[in-house]
This record gives C-alpha cells, structure tokens and sequence, in this order.
C-alpha cells in the first residue's frame, strides 16, 4: 500500500458522498480496489443521484450504522470531520481494521506517482486543479486528477459527478488542503502555491505549511501578487521558482491588458520574452491568476507553451464555481462555492465589473466558522456590496453532531447594517429563497453562495423555475 498499488485492497469509506472522498473512491474504484462506505446524506435522502452515480461505479453503499465495517480486512477510510462515535468507527475499531485518514491515503497514492503535482492555497486550488486536468488531458498525457469539484469538461450524462480522473499517465495532480495540516504528507514533484490568507489555521502557521510544502518540489509555481506566497517563494533557489503575476512584470508568467465580460476573460500572456493572447471561458481576474498557476506547472510537467495556453482556453469551470445555471425574463442565477471572506469578495467584484443589481443568498456552512470569520464576513460584504444589492443570510447549514451556536446568520447580518448595506435573515432557506425571487426584476443577478451542502445547486435551480413561474 505504501507504494500506492492498492488493486485488491478492500476499503470501507464514511462520508463516501464528501467532495474529498468521492473523487478518491472513484481513483481507488479505478485501480482496482474494493471499495464500500456510508454518508449521512445518503441516510437523509440528500441528491440521490450522487449515490446513484457511485454504484454504478461498483460501489457497495451501506447505512451509516456500522453495518459496512464487518471485516478486519478492511481499510477504514475517513475525514478528518468523521467523529469517533459515528458507528462505523466503533466497528472498525471493535475489529481492530487498520485505519487512514483521506488526507493519509491521497498522499500515499500521490507520493508514488511518478509526476506528482500538488495544488495548494487558501483559493483557487480547484479551480487550478481544473484547468491543470484539462490541460494535460487534452496533450494526450492520460492524468490521473483528485479533485474537490465536479469538473465540467469531463462530466457527462452518465458520469455527472467527475471530480476524478482516473488515468494511465505519470500526472498525479492534486489539490492539497493546509485547513487540517496533512499537507505535510505530501512530497509533490511541482508545486502550485495560489495565495496565503486566513481561512482556517494562524498565517504563523499557514506560512510554515505552505513553506515546507513548496520546499520539497523541483519546481514551485507561485503567486508573486501574494504578499506571504511571495514571501515562501524568496527562500527557495531562484531555479526552482516560477512566479506568476498580473503587477510585476519581471515574473516569469505576467498577464497584462485583461478584457473581462460577463462570462469569460481575455489577457495577453508575457513569457521568455514572447507575448500571446489567451481566452479563457471562465470570467473574473482571480481566473487569470489561477490560468497563470496551471499554465506555469504544466510548463514545468514539459509540455511547450502553445499546449498549455490551447489547453487552458478549453477549460470550461467547475460546478458551483460563478456556475450560470440559468436565466429568466434577464434574471441570471449563478450558483457559487464562495463561503470565506476571499471567495466571496471575487465572486462579488466579478459580477460588478458589469452593470446589474445583485442579490446574493449566502448559506454560512457552519457555525464554527461564522465565529471564526465573523468580523472579516462583516468588513467585506460592508465593501464588496454595491448600494443597491441585497443579501439575504438563512441559517447556517447544519447536518448533525454537536455545535455551540454563539455566532448566528442573524449576527452577520446586524454587522452588515450597520455597516449600511441591505442584508436580510431570514432562517429557513427555501423562504429565503422566494425572497430573493420576489425581488429580483430585468438586469439582476442572483447568486447562490456556501459550501459543504450539495443541495445549494438543487435551490439555485429551482430559483430559476421559480423566476421562469412569476413571470408567466
């Protein structure tokens, strides 16, 4: 196992519908594992056809009640959020199976790759996973891709849910996660470094993590236009850096004359001397920093630029990420991942580069964090929301397990107030919802915004049928 060659290994994993153990069960599924495991949401009748997706797969999906763990063969798989009462984990521990953690495993099978390339960052990792996928897919190198989110390019009808990629190639492309520390586990080959800012851990700390993780690659690719990455980046040989910029025109990858529209951005690469022109089909000037990112570690996996740059305009986003799902009688609605202060500020200054009213819904996805970040959620929302916009919070999404709920969605939404922006509570989402419909009129945009709920892309559709219904 310790040599990733899992075919024939026999694995167990709780919370198989999470977007970090999905993709993992499809890459373990691929190399010819026996794969089996439970989720809460598959217990809670949650998006059935993600399960459904998984058996189709092969995969044996068992309650949550430890009636999946019934061997000591087994290797029980689970995330760090998994709590050691769920009764899977006492069966497994009542059978004495050997035990990973999903972090565990994708580093083992990342580390015995031949070409292991690791994404890292507080924003963009999927995203620059994404595009790497896409790149490297289409130059015919058959990579095999961990990824935290539906890619679009390779979905189907049969395949909805392809946030892996399971090939035969020497790419192990990877997005690599600092908010529980297992990024230690990983040796990357390449190294992908987006940006350093609070999101779960002390910058103390994050800047430790990220410093040792770009430390162990050939080759770190890295965002000059980040104070702290840029910082990380200084200590390495100049040799092993590639920076990419949209500021300082010494980096090795600078982007200059940006031409946004409302779904898609074109830029004027300048590399080795040589200026090119690339479109890309996602919008907004974070996506040029995250084309920049994917198209420096291509570079460094060998592919010749014109490869990287044709790839990197094929690549059509990710689910839930500024995803258009629909319009009605001029209402777009948008379905976001955006749940940090970082994400959401993107997501926001990308829809007001051009004219239109927004009305953001805005799931917090937990209490925990609201606590963490609620100064932070507070300032940018108060600067990041035009005048006329509205925001709307329901409560956070809550799915089991013990929480203190000191900081409530009714505590962001005094903040913002004050701060004298329309911002609204009101606590069940499906209300929610139709507010936000009531008051949507021709030329606004509304946006769905959270994480660690799947059923947020059922709301925003649903959005759209309800615009589609006032109107008639």
């Amino acid at each position: 196992m310790h040599d990733g060659n899992v075919s024939g290994q026999r694995f167990f994993l709780v919370g198989i519908g999470g977007s970090g153990m999905m993709p993992l069960a499809m890459i373990l599924r691929g190399r010819g594992a026996s794969v089996s495991g439970s989720d809460r949401g598959l217990d809670q009748g949650r998006v059935p056809a993600k399960f459904d997706g998984l058996r189709a797969l092969g995969v044996e999906l068992f309650a949550q009640d430890g009636s999946g763990v019934t061997s000591p063969d087994q290797i029980v798989v689970a995330s760090a959020a998994v709590e050691e009462q769920v009764a899977d984990m006492v069966a497994a521990t009542a059978l004495g199976c050997r035990r990973m953690s999903r972090a565990e495993l994708n580093a083992t099978l990342f580390n015995a790759a031949v070409q292991p390339i690791g994404i890292a960052g507080t924003s963009g990792k999927s995203t620059v996973t994404g595009m790497i996928a896409t790149i490297l897919h289409a130059a015919g190198r058959d990579p095999t891709v961990m990824n935290g989110a539906v890619m679009k390019d390779f979905a189907s009808v049969d395949r909805p849910f392809a946030s892996a990629l399971v090939g035969q190639g020497a790419p192990y492309v990877s997005e690599v996660d600092e908010s529980d520390g297992s990024i230690a586990l990983y040796r990357p080959q390449i190294a992908v470094l987006n940006n350093v800012s609070l999101d779960h851990k002390s910058l103390d700390e994050l800047n430790r993590l990220f410093g040792d993780f770009i430390g162990h690659a050939r080759r770190a690719v890295v965002n000059a236009d980040n104070m702290d990455a840029a910082r990380l980046a200084m200590a390495l040989p100049p040799g092993r850096v590639t920076r990419f910029s949209m500021r300082d025109d010494s980096a090795e990858l600078f982007a200059t004359d940006l031409t946004p529209a409302p779904f898609a951005i074109r830029f004027t690469l300048v590399h080795d001397g040589g200026r090119s022109a690339v479109a890309l089909q996602v919008p907004g000037r974070h996506n040029v920093a995250n084309a920049l990112a994917a198209i420096g570690a291509t570079l460094a996996a060998g592919l010749p630029l014109a490869q990287a740059i044709s790839g990197v305009e094929r690549f059509t986003g990710l689910r839930r990420r500024f995803d258009l799902v629909g319009a009605a009688n001029d209402v777009a609605v948008i379905d976001d991942f955006g749940h940090n202060p970082d994400k959401i500020a993107a997501t926001l200054d990308t829809l007001h580069a051009f004219p239109g009213r927004v009305i953001a819904l805005f799931q917090p996805h937990g209490y925990g964090p609201l606590k963490v970040m609620r100064a932070e959620l507070a300032a940018m929302f108060a600067s990041h929301l035009g005048a006329d916009d509205l925001l709307v919070l329901p409560d956070p999404v809550y799915q089991g397990g013990t929480v203190t709920r000191e900081v409530t969605s009714a505590d962001i939404v005094r903040d913002v107030q004050l701060a004298g922006r329309d911002a609204t509570h009101i606590p069940d989402r499906t209300a929610a919802a139709a507010h936000c419909v009531a008051q949507a009129a021709p030329g606004d945009r509304i946006v769905v915004m959270g994480a660690r709920d799947d059923t947020l892309s059922l709301l925003a559709a649903e959005m759209v049928r309800m615009l589609d219904v006032k109107l008639a």
